[in-house]
């Protein structure tokens, strides 16, 4: 089955003998151009047996940290296609009455799908594929957050783990009224929500990504926590938007919240969004309170470097928010104590305005290390 194809032409693979046969529910096809790559034949290859229905029963799994050396697949299978490329592979594997797609990031993530003549097959072949897999990591230090952005032709949510401070460990990072304000989102439940948006804003370097990281790891046993890594893109594209909106397979299965996270949304919510962004701000909106988001467990944090002031009044009006904190500098008190309790090497420092956590961070660790300064020219000197 098949052809070569010329740049542009549609090569389109096709299952002969089914396609034969009368009364076949399901014939297929794959329309493959020169857009397409070796992966992607992949992808179509592994799909075959599950569409003609040779191996109807599906299992997938998706994995964080896997280990470099791991074969993410069955010790006496038979691989039929292998691609690697800079910063992903992919395997194509077989075995009787099975079928098995592989493919890993750079990142050390990777998803494993298995199609079988049986559901009882699929499981078992899946679990060898993986076993062993995954690199250990202590469970109580991370967090498992998914990871949304639009691919070439589909949203694609990835999960990994990441590290997550818990809320004690950094209460001392923020100002007091801050930090009071945190403590009371760290400790809300599900049964204590009465808004659907979180915003955190201020200025750059303030800790605003650690107290959401702190945030997920609070929530976890309620809520799963979602970053949207191109946020502009989500409220462009209602297909998109709408994938989001209704989740992951499985998401609502346990009855879990889902808190989706957007950073630096500064055009999308800003004063004057309304002309800018045109429908992003109302079908931001629609996702809190509106019909879009009626029976979705869905909360949205924005952090935006934007003052409240500049802020669209929609954004915070009352009712919508469930958290609204100014996340700013320490005071010249908080940062001396804040740099006396985490290095000694800056006695006697002053901070006549404050400083901002980022600040604080730099001067513990020893500033830029790596700098390169342009020479500056008195007004009137030639080069």
């Amino acid at each position: 089955m098949g052809a070569v194809s010329t740049r542009n032409e549609q090569l389109r693979l096709v299952d002969p003998a089914r396609q034969a046969e009368q009364g076949e529910p399901f014939p297929w096809s794959a329309a493959i151009d020169s857009t397409y790559s070796t992966r992607d034949a992949i992808d179509a290859l592994a799909l075959a047996p599950f569409l003609r229905g040779e191996h109807p029963f599906a299992r997938q799994a998706h994995l964080d940290r896997v280990r470099p050396e791991a074969p993410l697949r069955p010790a006496q299978s038979l691989i039929v296609r292998s691609v690697v490329d800079d910063d992903s592979s992919a395997l194509l594997a077989a075995g009787e009455g099975w079928s098995l797609r592989a493919a890993r990031w750079a990142g050390g993530s990777a998803t494993v799908e298995v199609s079988a003549v049986s559901d009882e097959l699929a499981v078992e072949v899946l679990a060898q594929a993986i076993e062993g897999a995954a690199q250990s990591r202590a469970a109580e230090d991370t967090v498992e957050m998914g990871f949304w952005h639009m691919d070439v032709r589909r949203p694609v949510r990835r999960r990994r783990r990441i590290a997550a401070p818990t809320w004690p460990q950094i209460r001392g990072n923020y100002a007091g009224s801050v930090a009071a304000g945190m403590e009371q989102l760290m400790a809300l439940g599900a049964a204590d929500i009465n808004g659907r948006l979180v915003l955190l804003h201020g200025e750059p370097g303030t800790g605003k990504t650690t107290a959401l990281r702190a945030l997920a790891r609070s929530w976890a046993p309620w809520c799963q926590v979602d970053c949207v890594v191109d946020p502009e893109e989500l409220f462009s594209n209602p297909g998109y938007l709408m994938e989001v909106a209704a989740g992951a397979d499985g998401d609502d299965e346990d009855g879990r919240w889902r808190l989706l996270v957007l950073e630096d949304c500064d055009e999308l919510i800003r004063g004057e969004a309304k002309e800018a962004a045109g429908q992003k701000l109302s079908r931001l909106l629609n996702l809190t309170d509106g019909m879009l988001g009626q029976g979705r467990k869905v909360l949205i944090a924005i952090t935006t470097n934007e003052d409240l002031s500049r802020l669209h009044p929609a954004v915070v009006r009352p009712g919508r928010c469930l958290a609204q904190l100014e996340v700013g500098r320490l005071s010249p008190a908080e940062a001396r104590d804040w740099l006396a309790g985490h290095t000694d090497a800056h006695p006697g420092i002053s901070f006549s305005d404050g400083a901002t956590l980022a600040e604080l961070v730099a001067l513990r660790d020893g500033g830029i290390q790596i700098q390169s300064t342009t020479p500056t020219t008195e007004v009137g000197m030639y080069l």
